[in-house]
């Protein structure tokens, strides 16, 4: 399978995008393209990605009935980076038994009252379940740090409360954790965000706030690299600006991780 290379020297094979830190390999997202490789067919990847989909669904099922392991799914990303739509595709075959879906928005005066990730641990995934955060615990490190809310130090001991956070899901709960970084080009964003102004069917996606946020795209590039490359449970780069590629990259990471581990239906009880 051909292969690329980005500029900081991590390399990326046709099909997907996974970036595991180790230093001094550190992540730039300015150097990592938010399109598909070049040389893929479009037909050929979405008939793929409907494969891909139906058989998530299936190790889904399996997951639900042995229920041994939990599943944790992270997207995060810009606005209009494709959140919503990913986990409308990519989730599809999936049922609605063992399936939590959390969207992380600003925090309540209670939540506000506890420690950042008071409201996060109580929606970790019980074993056979799967849990989607659309945004997530990361968000207390990002635009709580672009806006200035809190300072580096408070930062570098949030990052290192993630951490210990994910690597508890992970010893004490058998959680296999996936985070996507839903990466969108500055420019494709703009056109996402314009779209949703000039389409009657989008406008009640139109929010303010995603412009003025969009102001500080430098600032939250610098906050997601630093996310990026001090996590210990590593990120996967997901290109969003083909919606397509997008759907594929998760759903392919997804099956792969999953079929690990070897889940099988509990058997039927021996005949006395």
């Amino acid at each position: 399978m051909d292969s690329q290379t980005s500029k900081n020297g991590l390399t990326s094979s046709l099909y997907t995008h996974l970036f595991t830190m180790s230093k001094p390999n550190l992540v730039r997202i300015s150097e990592i393209s938010a399109l598909p490789p070049k040389g893929i067919e479009k037909d050929d990847l979405q008939k793929e990605t409907k494969k891909l989909i139906k058989r998530l669904g299936e190790l889904h099922h399996l997951l639900y009935a042995e229920a041994k392991h939990s599943v944790l799914v992270v997207l995060q990303g810009m606005d209009a980076s494709g959140k919503d739509g990913a986990v409308r595709r990519v989730f599809s075959e999936c049922t609605i038994a063992g399936l939590d879906l959390v969207s992380f928005k600003k925090p309540t005066e209670q939540e506000f009252a506890h420690d950042f990730l008071w409201r996060v641990h109580r929606w970790a995934p019980e074993k056979g379940t799967l849990t989607i955060f659309n945004r997530s615990h990361y968000e207390d490190i990002l635009i709580q740090r672009v806006h200035k809310w809190i300072d580096m130090e408070r930062v570098e001991k949030r990052m290192a409360a993630i951490n210990a956070f994910e690597e508890l899901l992970q010893f004490d709960n058998n959680t296999v954790i996936f985070k996507f970084f839903m990466h969108i080009s500055k420019e494709e964003q703009e056109a996402q965000l314009r779209e949703r102004l000039e389409d009657p069917s989008k406008f009640w996606k139109h929010n303010d706030g995603d412009w003025e946020e969009r102001k500080h795209w430098d600032e939250y590039m610098r906050a997601y690299e630093y996310a990026i490359n001090n996590s210990v449970v590593p990120w996967h780069i997901c290109p969003v600006d083909k919606r397509w590629y997008r759907d594929y990259v998760i759903a392919k990471t997804l099956v792969e991780g999953l079929e690990k581990l070897d889940m099988q239906l509990p058997p039927m009880p021996k005949k006395k």
